[in-house]
Parts: structure tokens; sequence; C-alpha cells
């Protein structure tokens, strides 16, 4: 299913993505006002789940805006404060919802939480090529999006969190089946940038993989006192093999007007920056997660199967992978500028 997937987009985009046959769309005039789509597991989600996922369940939300509202934090993640820049997004999953239609013009985000390059087993989520497929489909079946008009003007960020290495890691302790792990996450999260270069964004960003070692899933083995070291040639070969990608795509972009229309966003450099901040207070014990155990999960009695922390803003992390909203915050203000700049330039 997961390469028909990946037929059908190759497909689409030769039928209409590159010759432009969808920006002739003859139902509604081109919006050529920047937009903003996402794309993405947790770390970009801001409502795509179900109503059954844990990040619509309490205590998420807790700080912002007081209720779960489907992000996979205590409040704000990071595509809101880039957003705050860009102008607010929609979810893909409420596009049909009362007046939301009227924020289209804005962009989207078809980020999913639990979604892997792979298919995904959390709660089904849509894999990312299959999320870059919802926009083609939106730009093609739908009519929703020109893409000689609404994308060529737009932006486009894939926050990949590294959700397929997890099990991989656990399960492969040998580190001799790393490389080749790697690159094939690589080459699939090429083809995905790939596709949307076919979609003629006007510029395209991509993450750096963050420290997997410092994940709270991580480090609770070691009660939360230390990084573990050995995932960080996984995820050097990752970020290595990524802007290897990116060298290759800006060299044979045939959409280029001017400078790199592909970037990579350093998440680990600024995760590292946060974590390791010099005299600062503010996280005294930055690899314990606030919420703590089986986050949002209750046992047959109704007991709550975690433990909370008195204050989501003195915690690096919110649960065993996601950061808290203070921590996105502390993130976006140092690549915040540099990330909007090179979405906007050119």
């Amino acid at each position: 299913m997961y390469y028909l997937m990946k037929l059908f987009l190759s497909l689409s985009l030769f039928f209409v993505g590159i010759n432009g046959a969808v920006g002739s769309n003859q139902h509604s005039q081109p919006n050529k006002n920047p937009k903003l789509f996402v794309f993405g597991n947790s770390y970009a989600d801001t409502g795509n789940m179900k109503p059954n996922a844990m990040s619509w369940k309490p205590p998420y939300g807790i700080t912002f805006p007081g209720k779960p509202s489907g992000r996979y934090s205590d409040g704000l993640i990071a595509t809101d404060f880039l957003a705050k820049q860009l102008g607010a997004i929609l979810p893909y999953l409420w596009r049909t919802h009362g007046k939301n239609k009227v924020k289209l013009n804005r962009g989207m985000n078809f980020a999913f939480g639990g979604s892997e390059v792979f298919d995904s087993p959390v709660d089904r989520s849509p894999n990312i090529s299959t999320q870059v497929g919802f926009l083609v489909n939106l730009a093609l079946a739908r009519r929703v999006y020109t893409i000689d008009g609404d994308l060529a003007s737009s932006y486009a960020l894939l926050s990949y969190s590294g959700s397929d290495y997890y099990g991989f890691i656990d399960q492969n302790p040998n580190m001799a089946a790393y490389p080749a792990f790697v690159e094939f996450i690589v080459e699939d999260i090429q083809y995905s940038l790939g596709i949307m270069n076919g979609l003629k964004f006007k510029n395209i960003a991509v993450t750096s993989l963050h420290p997997l070692g410092c994940l709270p899933r991580v480090t609770v083995a070691s009660s939360f006192q230390s990084c573990n070291e050995s995932y960080s040639d996984l995820v050097r070969l990752h970020n290595e093999g990524l802007k290897k990608v990116v060298a290759k795509l800006n060299k044979e972009d045939k959409f280029r007007t001017k400078g790199d229309r592909f970037v990579i966003v350093d998440l680990h450099k600024a995760f590292m920056a946060v974590l390791e901040k010099k005299g600062s207070k503010r996280f005294k014990t930055p690899l314990k997660p606030c919420c703590e155990g089986d986050c949002a999960r209750m046992d047959m009695k109704g007991a709550k199967k975690y433990t909370l922390c008195n204050d989501p803003k003195s915690a690096f992390f919110w649960d065993e992978i996601n950061p808290t909203q203070e921590v996105w915050r502390s993130i976006y203000s140092l690549l915040g500028k540099s990330l909007t700049e090179s979405l906007t330039n050119g």
C-alpha cells in the first residue's frame, strides 16, 4: 500500500504539477498571498489526530488553552510560534468545519502525531508522503489550491522528529545496523521533498534530527540523569545524510530563482543550546518529563497512570517525547528569525 501511494503521488505530479495544469483552474482565481504548509508528526501537529488520541485528553493543553487542543504538549508547539510570523494555519482535518473554510488562504497543517516515514502504527497516523498526497489531492481533485498561483508563492515545512527510529533502536542495539536503516529513512524524506519540489513551493524547510538520546523515553534508564550517547551516531548519520539530500535538491532545482530553495532548520543545535543553557534555573531536571508515566491514561478504576509536575514552565519535556510550551518558545527564540527569513527569502 505504501509503494502504491508513492506511485500515485508521482503520477499525480506528472499530470498536473510540473506543467502547471492545476494553475489553470477555471473554477477559482489563484490567491497569491503567501501561505504556510506543514507536514510531520507530533512536533508539528496542532490538532489533526482524532478525539480518542492522547493529545485530546487531559492533562494535554493544561497551560494553553487550559484544556486539550490536539497538541502533544502542555500548550503551544513549534508550529504555533512559526505561524505567528507567517499567519495561523488550519489543521487538515478541520478544513471543512464551519467558518474554517475562510482560513484556507493562510495555508494548512497536515502533520499528524505519531506519523512516520513508513506506515505508522500509532493511531494509524498518515505517513509523511501520504500527508503530502493530501495536498496533491486538494490541488488536483478538489482544486482548493493552485500550484502556479497559490503554492508557488507559499512556504512548506517538513518537521521530522524521528518516530521511525524509536522502535528500531530498541530492537537493534548493534550499531552496525544503523547506516542502512538511516539511509532508508533519508531516502524517503528525499522522496517527499521531491514531491514538494514538484508542487513549486517558493521555499521548503526540513528539520534536522534532534538528540534522540536525551528524550525521557531513553533517559528514564538513568533516572533522567544523563543522555544516552549511543544514539548520537544514528542522529549524526541522519543529519549528515539530510545535508547531502538538501544539497542535491538545490543543485538540481529547476524552479529556483535565487538562493537555495531547500533549507535545513537546525533543530538539533537549538535543542542542545536550550538543554545545556548554563546558569539557567528554569530547567533544573531537564531530562525528566513533567507528565511522568503513561501520560493521559487511566487504569480500570479511573486512577491516573501518570504524575504531573507542579509547574510545566519549569520542565523541558512535557511527556516522554515532546517538549513543553516553554521549551518550544525558547527554541523558536533561537530559530525564529533565521527560519522565517530562510522561508521568505527570494
